[in-house]
């Protein structure tokens, strides 16, 4: 195999995340929604007293020095910047954009923005999206005790990095993400926990690096579901073997945030307006997570590793079942050769293996819930994302999750995620 490291320069713009954000985001056109926000500001609702609400899908963007203030001198010009230009907000390595801060759609002032990406620059967005002290002040108006928190730009993407050529600064950037992480969970008073990325295409330097990020309290890794687009072995090779070990071993989990494999826009009718398009690509990207699903499911890796535990994040639940109704019939009509390979059926992996949640769904969590398995459902809200669940939290919670009793209620709004991610409480 090719060292992964040596991007190839045709491929060095789609790997810099230059259009990680669609320009197209950040243009005229949106509309605000206005919040009464004295209406979303009361906290846990009275039926949910006693439960400690973990929204498992949320993002915080990476504060304008958070690479600044951590690099050694020798890369104080060399680590990620933020730049304006053109009136938006952008990252900078050198000459080389890595696109947007990444989405907020929530205003400083509470309002929404529909139909856009995010406002230009972070000053127009709301400051829980970056700074622990308004982000907790959020979640305590929303009823919501703890976030699992992901990235919102590009620029800690494996690709991005690759295509720097510099193997120490790339391994470092990712080393100061993470570091702002660990510092922002214990800032946080454990409320706050940052999933690491890793620097996967240098085996050595992302094993000593999960190592580190879990001695130091982090609570999993964010993945790319399919590592060979990048040049890298696919999670079929051995490559992977002792990465998967630790997380076994440590019961830290994987988590694939969307299908970042598939191109969605390829399905979408020329002629579309941005709007137009994002409301299908967005449902695409989420439905996408059933191949993630069945990749893992038809590859032998679950049974060589029965103890991994995958988050399968921003996706809903609604098409779960479906998913892993047509792999039970894929088992039997295309699969008896590997009978002695897969020695469980599809629905035996899922619940012994898999998390997925829900967010704006109302059929999936009323209806189906129990088909799923009551154990296997996360809560989120994406916040400060596009299609995040805001306004009406509280509201959705008790409309979706009101007909079951209130273990099951605790189940899927903290225990499942206390189990998932090794929470401490």
């Amino acid at each position: 195999m090719a060292d992964p490291t040596e991007v190839q320069d045709e491929n060095a713009v789609e790997l810099a995340a230059k259009s990680y954000w669609a320009d197209a985001g950040w243009t005229a056109g949106g509309v605000i929604r206005e919040v009464d926000y004295s209406t979303q500001s009361g906290g846990l609702h009275p039926s949910l007293q006693g439960i400690k609400i973990v929204d498992c899908d949320t993002h915080v963007t990476e504060a304008p020095d958070m690479f600044t203030s951590r690099a050694p001198a020798k890369w104080k010009d060399r680590v990620p910047q933020v730049k304006r230009v053109d009136g938006v907000d952008r990252w900078f390595v050198g000459d080389l954009n890595f696109g947007s801060l990444g989405g907020n759609v929530i205003r400083n002032d509470n309002n929404k923005l529909l139909g856009r990406l995010a406002f230009p620059t972070i000053d127009e967005g709301h400051q829980g999206s970056y700074l622990v002290g308004p982000r907790l002040k959020a979640m305590d108006d929303m009823g919501v005790w703890a976030q699992i928190c992901y990235h919102n730009s590009g620029v800690t993407q494996a690709g991005s990095l690759m295509a720097l050529g510099d193997n120490e600064l790339a391994v470092g950037i990712l080393k100061m993400f993470n570091d702002a992480a660990i510092e922002r969970q214990e800032e946080s008073g454990q409320r706050l926990f940052t999933l690491a990325h890793l620097p996967i295409w240098d085996n050595g330097a992302m094993m000593d690096e999960a190592r580190r990020v879990l001695d130091a309290g982090l609570k999993g890794f964010v993945l790319p579901d399919t590592p060979e687009r990048l040049g890298l072995p696919s999670f079929m090779h051995d490559y992977w073997t002792p990465f998967l070990e630790l997380c076994e071993e440590r019961g830290a989990p994987l988590n694939f945030h969307l299908n970042a494999a598939i191109d969605p826009s390829t399905l979408t009718w020329e002629g579309f307006e941005f709007e137009q398009t994002l409301s299908v690509i967005a449902t695409m990207y989420s439905i996408g997570n059933a191949a993630t699903l069945g990749n893992w499911m038809v590859s032998g890796r679950l049974d060589r590793h029965p103890k991994l535990k995958i988050g399968l994040i921003e996706s809903g639940m609604g098409w779960v079942p479906f998913a892993v109704e047509a792999l039970e019939h894929q088992f039997n009509e295309m699969l008896p050769r590997m009978s002695k390979v897969l020695t469980r059926r599809p629905w035996d992996y899922f619940r012994d293996h898999f998390w997925c949640t829900y967010w704006f769904e109302k059929i999936g969590p009323k209806q189906l819930l129990e088909t799923i398995g009551v154990d296997n459902v996360l809560f989120e809200t994406d916040f400060p994302h596009p299609t995040s669940l805001y306004p009406g939290v509280q509201d959705h919670i008790v409309d979706t999750l009101g007909g079951y009793d209130y273990e099951i209620k605790k189940k899927v709004l903290q225990s499942n995620a206390s189990k998932l991610y090794n929470l401490p409480f």
